[in-house]
């Protein structure tokens, strides 16, 4: 559940007198569900991505030796580390123990267990052939009972709204980082970042929900649909709903934090670049009488 296809759900006042468990138990069912190994799947095109992001930002203006901050930048913020820690806080913040009591028995069955193993090796797949899984170049066989389950596994499990908050504030927590690590004001940019994201939104979510639904189809090519049915149940059920939800805030504060490390790590290359610039003297124009050397024949 994983790679831009993350479920996500609202938790609800159901929940609210429970109290969040520890990080230990929380460590546990983060190895359980495979995250770390989904996430590091993903780091290695982050780099390229953050660097296209800035690429695409008309109003940049970076030069070639500034892009290739961000990208050193993207290297040194991506990374397992900066993401684990945040990460099992939050899932510990957003988990009680009747969820978690059903969440370990369900990823321990066989469906479970298939499951994680196939979100696992999706995450692992490389680029070019994830855009034709989401372009539909690469798709299992279907039939249109199976095209409705899948429908209904991305509708109920809000993969679509989930991956396009993740991928908003990921950027957002970028550019806030920037501004920071270059000096700037971080009030300005954190308010114009957040309008130009909401505004941008449901045209992502238009263009998003169709690739979505493929990922989850060729995720999940291997299950039957008895074992879709019964992992819609899972999702649609009150411990499912809590543990998807601690699912996608633990990656939300994961993401945000590498995205901040990222900014921050960013705004001091770019604050040196600049100053280094500053630093360069300035050649003098040469003598008149020498602005124009004679040719000599």
């Amino acid at each position: 559940m994983f790679r831009f296809a993350l479920l996500m759900f609202i938790s609800t006042g159901l929940y609210a007198a429970e109290s969040p468990v520890d990080i230990e138990t929380a460590a546990k069912i983060y190895q359980d569900a495979g995250i770390r190994e989904q996430v590091r799947a993903s780091l290695g095109t982050m780099p390229e991505h953050i660097r296209q992001m800035f690429t695409q930002d008309a109003a940049a203006h970076l030069s070639d030796q500034q892009l290739d901050a961000v990208t050193a930048a993207a290297k040194r913020g991506f990374r397992i580390d900066v993401f684990e820690a945040p990460a099992l806080h939050a899932l510990a913040a957003n988990l009680d123990a009747a969820t978690v009591k059903k969440t370990e028995v369900f990823l321990a069955s066989d469906l479970g267990r298939r499951m994680v193993s196939a979100d696992v090796a999706t995450a692992a797949i490389e680029e070019a052939q994830m855009d034709k899984i989401m372009n539909g170049e690469l798709a299992a066989a279907s039939t249109p009972q199976r095209d409705a389950l899948f429908e209904k596994l991305e509708r109920a499990s809000r993969s679509t709204e989930s991956t396009v908050q993740i991928f908003l504030s990921m950027g957002q927590a970028v550019a806030i980082g920037t501004a920071v690590g270059s000096g700037r004001e971080m009030a300005g940019v954190a308010d114009s970042t957040h309008k130009a994201g909401e505004a941008s939104r449901p045209g992502l979510e238009q263009n998003m929900r169709e690739p979505l639904r493929r990922y989850l189809a060729y995720s999940y090519r291997d299950m039957s649909d008895a074992d879709l049915k019964h992992l819609l149940a899972f999702l649609e059920s009150a411990p499912g709903k809590r543990y998807v939800s601690a699912y996608i805030a633990s990656l939300g504060a994961g993401f945000d934090a590498m995205g901040r490390r990222c900014g921050e790590q960013l705004g001091e290359s770019l604050r040196e670049l600049a100053q280094a610039q500053l630093d360069v003297p300035t050649a003098s124009p040469p003598p008149p009488a020498i602005a124009a050397p004679t040719r000599v024949n």
